[in-house]
């Protein structure tokens, strides 16, 4: 039988500085040659049970945050729960004062700003569980470092054993000597010990986030040694200001798909983005973001339908409406995934039509209803937006003239 690889419990499901946990003899430079770990920065690596996305390589990230950096952007964007704001192999946005001396690097994209220092997102509900622990503090408060460690004392948690250790912070649960853990821990908030949260608590859709026991947040061991924090402490720019960051840094298409989700789940409105619009007009960018704020639409469901609406509006065709309602009979509306109601023109983006024979004999069914009551419905699989878009928008402008459309 293969052999388990060799875990400290002390960095099961943790990010971490190899340089310290070596120093500390939990690990050698060997052993973090082996299958137990992923390297994911230089000096910086991870339990390899842990999913390799965006949020891994942000807690990797923030062990080399100076004080008053915050993640920023896509980055900032993917941790309120925008899924598809960045991927694990795109690079970490990073806002940092120009005094702090981070600069860009391999997969870290550091912008200069005169940010005030961030303060960490509130925790999650889930873990608001009473602590029979002596001088309360913000459960966002990290444990202080212990005097060796050369770790940014905002950045990273410290787990081991303590003598008065702050309250909230997150810690591993406590193994039995010689255990080999075979199953995670339960979850914290945002992967503090590697699994997704239960979305809807952090900012995410659906779902609730699973409570965490107190006995869970603890540690053994009696050496403190540093690691990055849970996914929701990690400071982060508000969400109004990562979509600034987004419009400005991103190419259009992707920035209006990530302002798209975090207006449609709620977490920053148009006024907010028509405020800090005004408020940065000046600034490079300034324009731009302007422009995206006015292509977004918190109507759409997917980053590709967003693609879709945008790149028709950049064609020359009108603006389409997202999910416009539709009322054909009493208690039967419809909402057609882009439309031009004046024209009864509307057009549905097909993204994996064979995936589910149910659901398209609905959409189907859906549509043709439509089109009984005199609309025209086009349709747009992902292939065409991609292959023959052209051929596309001539289809689109050929229906919307044939209803009174004029350029």
């Amino acid at each position: 039988m293969p052999r388990h690889p060799d875990r400290p419990s002390a960095l099961a499901w943790q990010v971490f500085r190899a340089s310290e946990a070596i120093r500390l003899g939990l690990v050698t430079a060997h052993k973090l040659r082996s299958s137990a770990w992923v390297n994911l920065r230089r000096d910086i690596y991870a339990d390899s049970r842990l999913d390799l996305d965006h949020t891994l390589a942000c807690r990797a990230a923030s062990l080399q945050l100076p004080p008053g950096s915050a993640l920023a952007g896509p980055s900032a964007a993917l941790l309120y729960g925008v899924e598809h704001a960045a991927e694990f192999s795109d690079e970490v946005h990073v806002a940092s004062p120009r005094t702090a001396g981070l600069r860009s690097q391999r997969g870290l994209r550091v912008h200069l700003t005169d940010l005030r220092p961030p303060a960490p997102p509130p925790a999650p509900a889930a873990l608001l569980t009473p602590v029979p622990l002596p001088a309360p503090a913000p459960l966002s408060a990290h444990v202080p470092l212990s005097a060796r460690s050369s770790l940014p004392a905002h950045g990273p948690a410290t787990i081991g054993a303590a003598p008065s250790p702050a309250p909230g912070a997150v810690r591993t649960a406590p193994q039995p000597r010689g255990a080999t853990r075979s199953t995670p821990p339960p979850r914290d908030a945002a992967r503090a010990v590697g699994l997704r949260i239960g979305r809807g608590a952090a900012g995410g859709e659906g779902g609730a986030a699973v409570a965490v026991r107190p006995e869970d947040l603890t540690v053994a061991g009696a050496t403190p040694i540093a690691v990055a924090a849970a996914a929701w402490a990690l400071p982060r720019t508000d969400p109004a200001t990562a979509a600034w960051e987004t419009a400005v840094w991103l190419e259009p298409l992707r920035a209006v798909g990530i302002v798209d989700s975090l207006l449609r789940k709620g977490l920053t409105t148009r006024d907010a983005l028509t405020a800090i619009g005004v408020r940065h007009a000046d600034r490079p960018g300034g324009r731009r973001a302007r422009w995206v704020f006015g292509l977004a639409d918190p109507g759409a469901q997917s980053p590709p339908e967003s693609e879709l609406r945008v790149r028709l509006v950049l064609a020359g065709l009108p603006r389409p409406v997202a999910r416009h309602p539709v009322r054909l009979a009493p208690g039967l509306v419809l909402h057609p995934g882009l439309a031009w109601p004046e024209f009864r023109v509307a057009v549905e983006y097909d993204g994996n039509p064979h995936a589910d024979a149910e659901q398209l004999h609905r959409d189907r069914r859906r549509l043709n209803q439509l089109v009984c009551a005199g609309w025209i419905v086009l349709h747009a699989p992902g292939r065409r937006l991609r292959h023959d878009f052209p051929a596309l928008t001539r289809e689109v402008h050929a229906a919307l003239a044939a209803r009174g459309w004029r350029r």
